[in-house]
């Protein structure tokens, strides 16, 4: 949400950085929403002011026992009255329309953010190769864990349809280890405090992040008001809304292990095959309520936080800083972290760390109090720490050994009562 306070004081730089989302100039039909909303305001206020004054009069005129005069004054109330209602509905809708407008519009990018269309436009911050040797090629996931029997696309459809899969056994075992291991690597050492959120939500919690409105179509709606979290991010973010907290408790950072459900509206046809694309998945997310001058900092230490488990897994990725037409509308500066795959020769997403300013915290209702006792919005932030089922492909793919067995990470074993490895078909 952004305020249209600053729109109006600088209105050149709001329709600038829109441009840099590829979008067209804005403020000067924002400017004209507020201004009817002010009008309607200041109508509305004018009235009461009215109706209180010859309220006065028609009491003035009783005691000096002229009822001409005050049946006069009483008339002319009993007419504001009648106008009072409508004046008010106006006001109110005058700045429901205003605020439907903002919730339309996504965040403004930093001014480092690299310009770019597309993900073509996305610039490599940084890289990590891992100690072991990496392979250039392999079977992906999906064909690994086929042939064992332990991942089971065809059952799954048969229960859900497609974009889901059944794992099972030494797999199934994997894919908790791995978010287990990463719960404990971010609470013991990097102080997130691990909460375990409700997964449905109402829409309120969901506008407060930006899933709705406008991407109402790629959620799942489960009836009675509720939706399917998308991410933790959505309870988590959420659990400072319509609150004010003092700075000494910033920054606050959560972490959860949750399963998601994404309807995948705008993917047809894309990662068809395997785990990659689902609709539901686990994910560990890590979320951060900060002050304003301690959110690049903290943006900072987020990413270190996620890239700490990709080093730990001894995989090879890149961090990529994505460019003004391929960040999410919630954000204002994104870190993808992308994970190699050798099933596909390519690097894949495997995180993605936002900093999203006080657009969030507006939507919210969500403010701290600073040293000068005045209340002002936090700023929030969210990251997968991380994907887990796309880390289970990372795992299988870049551990895969010439017999289709897969070598389980020395710092899972521990997770998985000591298992150092799962057969492949032949075994």
């Amino acid at each position: 949400m952004h305020d249209i306070r600053a729109i109006r004081e600088n209105p050149d730089a709001f329709d600038d950085d829109l441009a840099r989302r590829g979008l067209e100039p804005l403020s000067a039909s924002l400017i004209a929403l507020d201004d009817a909303r002010k009008a309607a305001t200041s109508a509305a206020q004018a009235n009461q002011e009215r109706r209180n004054a010859l309220s006065k009069e028609v009491g003035g005129a009783k005691k000096a026992k002229d009822e001409a005069r005050a049946n006069e004054l009483m008339a002319e109330v009993a007419r504001l009255k009648e106008d009072a209602s409508r004046l008010e509905t106006e006001q109110t809708q005058a700045g429901k329309t205003l605020d439907a407008e903002l919730a339309k519009i996504p965040n403004r990018p930093k001014a480092d953010v690299p310009p770019g269309a597309d993900e073509h436009g996305n610039v490599e911050y940084r890289r990590h190769d891992s100690e072991r040797e990496r392979l250039s090629e392999g079977r992906q996931h999906f064909e690994l864990g086929e042939a064992t029997g332990l991942m089971d696309f065809e059952a799954a459809a048969k229960l859900s349809g497609s974009r889901f899969v059944v794992l099972k056994g030494q797999l199934a075992r994997l894919e908790r280890a791995l978010g287990q291991f990463m719960l404990d690597l971010h609470t013991t050492e990097h102080g997130y405090t691990e909460v375990a959120p409700p997964i449905l939500v109402r829409d309120e919690a969901m506008f407060g992040t930006a899933q709705l409105p406008k991407f109402r179509d790629d959620q799942f709606a489960a009836g009675d008001g509720f939706w399917l979290v998308p991410t933790a991010e959505v309870p988590l973010t959420n659990l400072v809304r319509e609150s004010i907290l003092s700075e000494d408790e910033l920054p606050l950072r959560f972490t959860a292990l949750t399963p998601c459900f994404r309807a995948e509206a705008g993917a047809a046809g894309r990662d068809t095959r395997g785990m990659l694309r689902q609709h539901q998945f686990n994910k560990v997310e890590l979320v951060s309520i900060t002050s304003p001058e301690n959110s690049a900092e903290e943006h900072e230490r987020m990413l270190a936080c996620a890239e700490t488990v990709l080093k730990k897994l001894d995989l090879t990725y890149r961090v990529m800083t994505l460019c003004t037409g391929d960040m999410g509308f919630a954000s204002q500066k994104t870190y993808d972290i992308e994970v190699w795959v050798p099933g596909q020769q390519t690097y894949r997403e495997i995180s993605s760390c936002s900093d999203c300013g006080d657009f969030q915290a507006r939507r919210m209702n969500a403010r701290y109090r600073g040293k000068d006792g005045k209340p002002a919005f936090v700023h929030t932030l969210n990251g997968s720490g991380i994907a887990v089922g796309r880390a289970l492909i990372a795992v299988m793919e870049n551990y895969q050994n010439p017999d289709g067995s897969v070598t389980i990470p020395s710092v899972l074993q521990p997770y998985m009562g000591g298992l150092n490895r799962i057969e492949g078909p032949s075994a």
